[in-house]
């Protein structure tokens, strides 16, 4: 791999929350990325079943409100929103846990749109171990995924299990993994804490030892 992927983390905006959900503790884990395409567009690629494989994961079921999804080898959920082209939202059902995706999609001019996600899930011994990276390092490389799909729609989407072993998938892993860390900070995490968490985030994904350890 021969890519700069520095530009594609200062790209995303990260921020943590601390709520209730159903009467329970949750968090929210929200990103937000501009991409040069309109709104129609960037609706498209991310909803159009032949062009989620492109940037995400195979997709199967009824997309549309009401409907499941099953993402291969990933969550399943039910489509519980569904306002075209700005939001939609669903439920996120992955070994035995149900969390919550909203995404949002806003017009910023012309030939530029910005998509915003908010994962929101109950807190847990997961959430305890590794912190908003657990889930925003994943969403992150989605959402690098879709970028170079956008950029580059007839090229291949790069293998994340061959992309997390290269030194350039380990720094972008690191660097958003360092930022995921920084944003549980500001959300008012303890510094110490939100940093340990951050380097297990890192050390799952690249399946290097965490620093340390």
């Amino acid at each position: 791999m021969d890519l700069d992927l520095r530009p594609h983390v200062d790209a995303v905006e990260r921020s943590v929350a601390y709520l209730e959900r159903d009467g329970m503790p949750a968090s929210d884990v929200t990103l937000t990325r501009s991409f040069p395409v309109t709104a129609e567009e960037l609706w498209d690629a991310v909803t159009n079943a032949e062009r989620i494989p492109c940037w995400f994961l195979p997709v199967t079921g009824n997309l549309e409100l009401g409907g499941r999804y099953h993402l291969e080898g990933n969550a399943e959920g039910t489509i519980i929103e569904c306002d075209k082209p700005s939001r939609f939202a669903l439920t996120w059902e992955f070994a035995g846990w149900t969390s919550w995706v909203a995404v949002r999609i806003d017009n910023r001019g012309a030939e530029r749109a910005s998509l915003t996600l908010t994962h929101t899930a109950h807190l847990s011994e997961h959430w305890d171990t590794y912190g908003p990276g657990a889930g925003g390092v994943g969403w992150e490389m989605a959402m690098l995924g879709l970028a170079l799909h956008l950029e580059h729609p007839d090229e291949p989407m790069p293998d994340e299990s061959f992309f997390s072993t290269t030194p350039e998938g380990r720094a972008f892993i690191a660097s958003s993994s360092q930022r995921w860390g920084q944003a549980s900070t500001a959300a008012g995490t303890d510094p110490e804490a939100a940093t340990a968490a951050a380097n297990r985030t890192t050390a799952f994904y690249t399946g290097q030892p965490p620093e340390n350890a």
